[in-house]
């Protein structure tokens, strides 16, 4: 059984409001979603073409690598089971911020579900489940 999942590139950026500026105005991208509040400068998702991608800062003390791709999946513990299943070994869940509930290797928080893993390449990967799915 496939993983059911839409694939999304995150790229780092260092200014949120500069990398924006420069997609919607240089390359037509369109603004799907961006934090608020305290997380305005941290994390936006943009539609470029056909595809989306996340923008992201890195918080200069992230304990882990960041991983550049995400799967987007509707059922992230369903997603887990099926993928362990198949080997995968996923990363300890780590808190971002005093509200985040861990569950095995998930990490709960008000902006949706994370889980982390790597390929046989080494490349740190991510599931991620939206906060109202």
């Amino acid at each position: 059984m496939a993983l059911k999942s839409d694939l999304v590139s995150l790229i780092p950026v260092r200014n949120m409001s500069r990398a924006i500026r420069f997609y919607t105005r240089a390359l037509g991208a369109k603004v799907r979603m961006r934090g608020t509040g305290a997380m305005r400068n941290y994390w936006a998702s943009l539609r470029v073409g056909g595809a989306d991608v996340w923008f992201v800062v890195p918080d200069p003390r992230e304990p882990r690598k960041l991983a550049y791709s995400a799967l987007v999946v509707k059922n992230i513990r369903k997603s887990v089971r099926q993928l362990k299943k198949s080997g995968v070994r996923f990363q300890r869940a780590t808190r971002s911020s005093p509200d985040t509930r861990i569950e095995g290797p998930i990490a709960f928080d008000r902006y949706g579900a994370s889980a982390f893993f790597q390929d046989t390449e080494g490349n740190l990967l991510m599931l991620m489940q939206s906060p109202e799915d």
